[in-house]
């Protein structure tokens, strides 16, 4: 039984792998989208969006599936229960990206004058950066690279206050802009959510390597 619970494992690993860079294009895709105010774009990732729930509640299935069928233990148990929790968090950074699609409509009619730049900016690159290596992290059972992804997110964090106090000074300076502003800043806050995602994945990560509990402040050294 155990050499079949292990099959069925690596090719949840292989869905969830697989889930994890749709999710990514989304997320590239949304964020040109928005920087190029291309409605085509916006409507792709809605389209595709459907594809990554699909595929969330099939993942989802199999996990319960093994959980009922070989009742793991252990290391095994960790990984299919954190596996779930990823796979959960995955389908959230995918309506994050949605959320920006959505906003292109309304950010498209300013052009290329309000604070689109804010979208070409560390934030983002760090916010993305972090999506892609907490699959890294994933991929390769790497605890120290989950730590980096975790740390990181701080950084977003602060430069996300930053970019709130740029769209203020902003709305201020054209507050007939002001519908335009928020929505952009509606997406800042979106890129900052996809990083606290990205984290959960990492946190998730080291749960299942080590068994360390380290959300919520937990085991301060780590962060």
């Amino acid at each position: 039984m155990s050499v079949h619970m292990h099959r069925e494992i690596d090719k949840l690993k292989k869905h969830i792998l697989a889930l994890g860079a749709l999710v990514e294009e989304n997320v590239q895709l949304s964020l040109k989208a928005l920087s190029t105010g291309d409605k085509s774009l916006a409507d792709r990732v809605l389209d595709r969006d459907e594809e990554i729930d699909r595929k969330e509640v099939a993942i989802e299935e199999e996990c319960l599936k093994i959980l009922a069928l070989y009742q793991p233990v252990a290391v095994d148990l960790r990984f299919v229960v954190a596996l779930l929790k990823i796979n959960n968090d995955l389908e959230r950074v995918g309506d994050q990206a949605v959320n920006i699609a959505n906003k292109v409509e309304i950010t498209a009619r300013a052009g290329n004058a309000s604070l689109l730049h804010v979208f070409e900016s560390v934030m983002v690159d760090k916010a993305l950066w972090m999506l892609r290596e907490s699959l890294n992290a994933l991929v390769n059972m790497d605890t120290g690279l989950a730590r980096k992804v975790r740390a990181t997110d701080d950084e977003v964090d602060n430069l996300k206050g930053e970019a709130r106090e740029a769209f203020l000074r902003e709305i201020t300076k054209k507050p007939d802009h002001a519908r335009t502003l928020l929505a952009l800043f509606g997406a800042a806050r979106n890129i900052e959510r996809m990083a606290d995602l990205a984290c959960n994945i990492a946190e998730d990560v080291i749960y299942m390597v080590e068994g360390n509990i380290v959300r919520h402040g937990g085991n301060q050294a780590d962060k």
